[in-house]
């Protein structure tokens, strides 16, 4: 955990506390439906996390994710996510494809915008 704070403009970082992938039990997402950027992370004792924001927090739980898979291949938890978010080959994966998901919202709209002026006889 890195504590920051500026200094004029100088931006001043301080490693507070180091934890070990080996030792992670589980992260928990708390609320998968609410756009929060809170989570906890269970060590042998809990901590309450917040991410910058609710994609940052996905963005760290994918990348913990795969350092465990390629790393400790251990039976690792997270829970309190969406799986469609969490997982990096699905089309509303957030990492570089967020012009995908807005494409897709647009074609949706589309659609339904001429269901809704098409008239039927």
């Amino acid at each position: 955990m890195v504590k920051h704070w500026r200094v004029d403009r100088e931006e001043k970082y301080e490693i507070v506390e180091k934890w070990f992938l080996k030792d992670l039990e589980m992260i928990d997402g708390k609320e998968a439906e609410t756009d929060n950027p809170y989570f906890d992370m269970h060590f042998h004792k809990v901590y309450n996390m917040e991410a910058y924001s609710c994609a940052s927090k996905y963005t760290f739980a994918r990348s913990l994710n795969k350092l465990n898979a390629m790393y400790l291949k251990k039976d690792f938890k997270v829970v309190n996510f969406d799986d469609t978010y969490l997982n990096d080959d699905s089309m509303w994966s957030s990492s570089n494809r967020d012009f995908l998901v807005v494409m897709r919202v647009c074609f949706y709209a589309f659609n339904l915008v001429c269901f809704a002026l098409c008239r039927f006889s």
